[in-house]
C-alpha cells in the first residue's frame, strides 16, 4: 500500500490571463521506506510538488492521500499536527533562527508541542550527537560552516522522529565534501526505515536513491527505478549531455597547450607568421607599381 498517493493533482497560481499551471494532472505514489529523487529544470514544479506532499499547499484539482486517507478531508489543525509530527523539512536556505543557539534551534519544534525546556534540550542534544555536532550545541548559526548549518537543519527536521523527510536542494549551497557528509547522513536516515523525497539538480546524488522522478513543465515525464550506488541512467544522459564549455574550460585548455608546446617553438611560429606577412605586403606593393 502506498504511503503517499497523488491522483490527477493540478496546481494553478494567479487568475485570468496571468494564470500559471505549476502542476499538470500529476499521478504518482510513493511506498513507505522509499528514497526518491526528483529532478528537472528550474521552474518545472519540483518545489510545488514537495509543498503539496508536505501539506504546505493545497491542490487546485485532484486528490492527495496520505496513508490511504484523503488529506483534503482533514481540518486545518489536523493537517498542522500531521505536518509537525510526521514530516520533516530540510531546505536549501536552512531557515535557522540567528538569535537562537544550535541547541535551541533544534529543540524549537518540541516547544510548539509544549514539551518542558529540560526535556526538549535533552532530546535536541541526542539528535545533535547523531549528526556529529554535539560539541557545537551553544554555537550560533553565524559561527558555523555551511555544512554544519545544514546538519543542524537536518537535526531539527528529525527532532519529532518523522516518518517522511522532504529535502529541497539540501546540498545546493554546499561544497562537494559537505554535500557527501549530508548525503551519507540522509542515507543513514533512510536505512532506519524513513521515507525520503529529495529534490536535486545534481545527477551524482541519484546514487543514494532507489527511484528517480523526472519533471518538466509541471508534469512527471519519467519514473526510473535505480540501484543504490549508481547514477540513474536518465540523469546521466540528460544532465551530463547538457554540460557546455565554459570560459574556465577554455582557459584550462590554453594553459595545457602552453605547457605542451615549448615557449620557444611558439615564438618561432609567431616570427614565421610575421615574415610571411611582410613578404605578402611586398608582393602587393610590387604589383601596384607595375600597374
Amino acid at each position: 500500500m502506498a504511503l503517499i498517493e497523488l491522483q490527477d493533482v493540478s496546481k494553478l497560481f494567479g487568475f485570468g490571463d496571468a494564470t500559471t499551471l505549476a502542476l499538470d494532472e500529476i499521478t504518482v505514489s510513493v511506498d513507505k521506506g522509499e528514497f526518491v529523487a526528483v529532478m528537472g529544470p528550474s521552474g518545472c514544479g519540483k518545489t510545488t510538488l514537495m509543498n503539496m506532499i508536505g501539506m504546505l499547499d493545497k491542490p487546485t484539482y485532484g486528490d492527495y492521500l496520505l496513508d490511504n486517507r484523503y488529506v483534503s478531508r482533514f481540518r486545518s489543525n489536523r493537517q498542522a499536527k500531521l505536518r509537525r509530527d510526521r514530516i520533516g523539512f530540510v531546505f536549501q536556505s536552512f531557515n535557522l533562527l540567528p538569535r537562537l543557539n544550535v541547541l535551541d534551534n533544534v529543540a524549537l519544534p518540541l516547544a510548539y508541542k509544549g514539551m518542558p525546556l529540560v526535556r526538549r534540550r535533552k532530546a535536541a542534544g541526542d539528535i545533535l550527537e547523531l549528526v556529529g555536532l554535539h560539541d557545537r550545541e551553544y554555537y550560533y548559526p553565524q559561527q558555523l560552516s555551511q555544512g554544519q548549518i545544514q546538519r543542524v537543519a537536518i537535526a531539527r527536521a528529525l527532532i519529532n522522529k518523522p516518518s517522511i523527510i522532504i529535502a529541497d536542494e539540501p546540498t545546493g549551497n554546499l561544497d562537494s565534501i559537505d554535500s557527501k557528509v549530508v548525503m551519507e547522513l540522509f542515507s543513514d536516515i533512510h536505512r532506519q526505515g524513513n521515507t525520503i523525497l529529495l529534490v536535486t539538480h545534481n545527477p551524482e546524488l541519484t546514487r543514494y536513491a532507489q527511484r528517480v522522478l523526472y519533471m518538466q513543465d509541471g508534469r512527471i515525464i519519467g519514473d526510473e527505478k535505480t540501484a543504490i550506488g549508481t547514477v540513474a541512467k536518465g540523469a546521466r544522459h540528460t544532465y551530463y549531455r547538457k554540460q557546455k564549455t565554459t570560459d574556465e574550460d577554455l582557459a584550462a585548455g590554453i594553459s595545457a597547450l602552453m605547457h605542451k608546446v615549448p615557449a620557444k617553438e611558439l615564438e618561432e611560429k609567431a616570427k614565421s607568421k610575421k615574415r610571411r606577412g611582410r613578404k605578402g605586403a611586398a608582393r602587393r606593393r610590387s604589383r601596384k607599381a607595375k600597374k
